[in-house]
């Protein structure tokens, strides 16, 4: 029988691999041998895990070699469980060159999904970015570029399909992070058809389903969810408190898979993408792509659980 851990306790065991003791691949107490679900990128109707990684905060690490080291052991459990999706930003540091240099080393990096944004103002300057960010992961062809928070977008969108076509990346998309910005993504969606939108969505922010999931669905636009965790604040919301026996009957073992489950419960949600920079936490991420995704049943228990706390 393979032994189930929680944040808490995967947290315990990742102390002892920071003191040294580190986990051959084998004998990881998460040792699942099955892979995360995969959904289909509506414009082309390749699969895609729906579980990834964000890189905002996490991966700005420089060049600090021990950090360096963990974040590989990152992206390894990642690809172990099934997961490919790696996204990232000029916004966000080094990450990008953090990405690029780790991923270089992997005997699966041309197996990976590469995505990154654009963030800047000007055609020119926009693709100077873009060129930089694929130097920086090394990369000769991006997977997908997305115009970051909607920056100059009626610019750099006449760039990312001229890009397309010629094949300088495989899929161009646009984001935000907030609900009041869901309406231009949904106007842009209609009028120029991206292949991705990346947009806040959780447990308890669900502004998108009154009509952004319809609208990406509709266009066969595939979505990215971003901040799942809400920048933390779930899990300080459940500090302390008990994850229920029914939720643990229904194959969810963390409040990390609680919030996961139910965004990926939702059948227009492709691929979300919380940040991570401790390999236990990876694997937990994971584990919410495994099994049965909750029912409309389960998915109202979850939420009035929730209020309650």
């Amino acid at each position: 029988m393979k032994t189930m851990y929680n944040r808490r306790e995967a947290l315990k065991l990742s102390l002892l691999a920071g003191i040294g003791f580190s986990f051959p691949s084998f004998a990881h107490p998460l040792n699942i041998d099955k892979k995360v679900l995969s959904r289909i990128i509506p414009s082309t109707g390749e699969t895609l895990p729906v579980v990834g990684l964000g890189t905002w905060q996490t991966f700005d690490v420089g060049n600090a070699l021990e950090q360096r080291e963990i974040l590989s052991q990152v992206l390894l459990e990642m690809y172990r469980l099934g997961g490919t999706v790696i996204d990232s930003s000029p916004m966000y540091g080094s990450s990008e060159k953090v990405v690029g240099d780790l991923t270089s080393k992997l005997n699966f990096k041309n197996k990976l999904f590469y995505a990154t944004k654009v963030w800047t103002s000007g055609k020119q300057a926009g693709i100077r970015q873009m060129e930089a960010s694929m130097q920086k992961m090394q990369r000769t062809k991006m997977d997908l570029i997305q115009i970051h928070n909607l920056t100059d977008w009626k610019t750099h969108v006449k760039t990312l399909k001229d890009w397309k076509e010629q094949q300088k990346i495989r899929y161009w998309g646009i984001t935000h992070y907030v609900d009041s910005s869901h309406g231009v993504l949904e106007e842009i969606i209609k009028s120029e058809r991206p292949d991705f939108v990346q947009f806040n969505y959780s447990i308890r922010s669900r502004h998108a389903e009154n009509s952004l999931f319809e609208t990406a669905r509709k266009y066969n636009t595939a979505t990215i969810i971003n901040q799942p965790y809400e920048s933390g604040s779930l899990f300080r919301l459940v500090r302390g408190k008990e994850l229920p026996q029914w939720a643990k009957e229904h194959g969810i073992n963390s409040w990390g898979q609680y919030f996961l489950k139910f965004i990926l419960s939702n059948e227009n949600v492709t691929c979300v993408i919380p940040g991570t920079s401790k390999p236990h936490h990876m694997i937990d991420n994971m584990g919410a792509g495994l099994g049965k995704m909750p029912d409309h049943n389960l998915r109202g228990k979850m939420l009035s659980h929730l209020k309650t706390l």
